[in-house]
């Protein structure tokens, strides 16, 4: 069961070894101490606007998703979709971080408004370097309006 208090990063992976890896990432590296981690994309959309299991929790938006591409029940491209036509969700940084290289996919998720695109290395060393990057930008460089 999620906290009551507001979260930095929801994590948006059905994959447990690659949430692992994000997870530890970002906690090491100190660019995030309060991370949510949902293992679909219906529990993201519930949990972003407090539905279900996530109905009590602090309805303060993350400061940042980081959502995969290819998820059970509902994918990420509809989870994107869905963020970017709510007024309260729509400035909220979202990174798509998938395992797919498909031109087709980049240029939809550009389309429906994403904020940046990052294929997912296979060493998990270079995997765990680019968790931290993406972090130190989007949490600590990077500055959103506020909602």
């Amino acid at each position: 069961m999620e906290t009551l208090q507001a979260i930095d990063v929801l994590l948006v992976e059905d994959n447990p070894a690659d949430a692992e890896m994000t997870l530890t990432t970002l906690r090491d590296q100190r660019l995030a101490n309060r991370i949510a981690w949902v293992k679909d994309g219906e529990a993201a959309i519930d949990y972003l606007f407090c539905r279900g299991i996530y109905a009590e929790r602090d309805p303060q938006p993350p400061r940042l998703v980081l959502l995969d591409l290819k998820l059970p029940k509902i994918d990420g491209v509809e989870v994107l979709r869905v963020m970017k036509e709510d007024l309260r969700l729509r400035n909220i940084p979202v990174v798509m971080l998938t395992s797919s290289a498909e031109e087709s996919d980049l240029v939809r998720t550009y389309g429906l408004g994403v904020n940046s695109y990052v294929v997912k290395p296979v060493d998990f060393d270079e995997f765990s370097v680019e968790i931290g990057k993406l972090g130190f930008y989007w949490l600590l460089i990077n500055r959103t309006p506020s909602s």
